[in-house]
């Protein structure tokens, strides 16, 4: 439609450089700044390095205000360049769905063979809980951890998002390189925040690859909503300190332990011991029952394959 009533012609030939509406420079893909440059994004993302350059100073802004800093070269107040044009919707859009194949019937997909190329590896499975968990403390992390943290983005990664094993081995690059490594030695580990604990963008990616990686709890302060049922999904428990000062009784490399996990989902409180030092914390959860189901088969996918809903 853009095409079709000549404003994409304007657009181009003005000098503005389009992208498809996908996941493009929100995810680190396309247009990286020049190292220390500055630059405008009329998207929701500015986190540290998203953008390709780790110096670069990325500020969020409207559409307005982009396009005022385009025609004058700084930042500007739109306001200050006149009467904003009227922009009116159109009173229909048109639609092709010609691209979207629907899916197979029940008879037909029996006998459906998929096909995956060698960077499409096999969707990790989840564990069951059990009663007891005793893991090593394999990364302790502070406060506004983002999923950028745990699963950074950019050109460089983003092409693997479906081969697990490999995009694992950036897992928690940020905080700690040595973190893959030592999580698969671990076989199972505990993972210890701060505050705001995956905050940021709602990829699943950074709660599936740390389950692939072995672990099976998060302890915070406090979690990021989507975050925290993105954990659940998986598999792995999103616990939270009763008291926060109780974090600092914990440090990578302690030797952690978590008993009778199933009573504790259903009363709300467990308890976490430090089997090295012998200090204990008071730990809370709130969850439905069908995030305790959920839980219990080891995430989502093995919850709905036992007829749950």
């Amino acid at each position: 439609m853009l095409a079709e009533c000549g404003a994409l012609s304007d657009i181009l030939a003005s000098g503005a450089r389009v992208l498809e509406c996908a996941c493009g420079p929100c995810i680190g893909m396309g247009f990286s700044p020049n190292s220390g440059g500055v630059s405008l994004r009329t998207f929701n993302r500015n986190f540290e390095g998203r953008s390709g350059v780790a110096d670069a100073q990325v500020y969020l802004v409207s559409p307005e205000t982009a396009v005022a800093a385009a025609l004058t070269g700084k930042i500007t107040d739109p306001t200050l360049l006149g009467t904003m044009p009227k922009v009116e919707m159109p009173e229909t859009f048109k639609i092709d769905d010609s691209a979207i194949i629907p899916p197979a019937s029940v008879e037909e997909a029996e006998g459906l063979e998929i096909f995956r190329g060698p960077n499409i590896k096999p969707f990790p499975e989840g564990h069951a809980l059990t009663d007891s968990l005793k893991a090593p403390l394999v990364l302790k992390v502070g406060d506004n951890i983002t999923t950028d943290h745990i699963m950074p983005a950019g050109a460089k990664i983003l092409p693997y998002r479906s081969n697990i094993p490999f995009l694992s081995k950036f897992c928690f690059g940020v905080c700690d390189k040595t973190f893959p490594e030592r999580a698969k030695q671990a076989g199972q580990s505990i993972v210890i925040g701060g505050s705001n604990y995956g905050q940021g963008s709602s990829r699943e990616h950074a709660a599936l690859v740390p389950m692939y990686l072995g672990v099976r709890a998060v302890i915070a302060k406090s979690f990021a909503r989507i975050h925290a049922a993105n954990l659940i999904n998986v598999g792995i428990l999103p616990l939270t300190f009763a008291n926060p000062e109780d974090y600092e009784k914990f440090t990578k490399g302690d030797s952690l332990a978590l008993q009778d996990i199933l009573q504790g989902l259903e009363c709300g409180k467990l308890t976490l011991v430090n089997e090295t030092t012998k200090e204990c914390a008071a730990l809370t959860c709130d969850f439905t029952q069908r995030q305790r189901g959920i839980l219990k088969a080891g995430g989502l996918l093995k919850y709905i394959g036992q007829g749950n809903l």
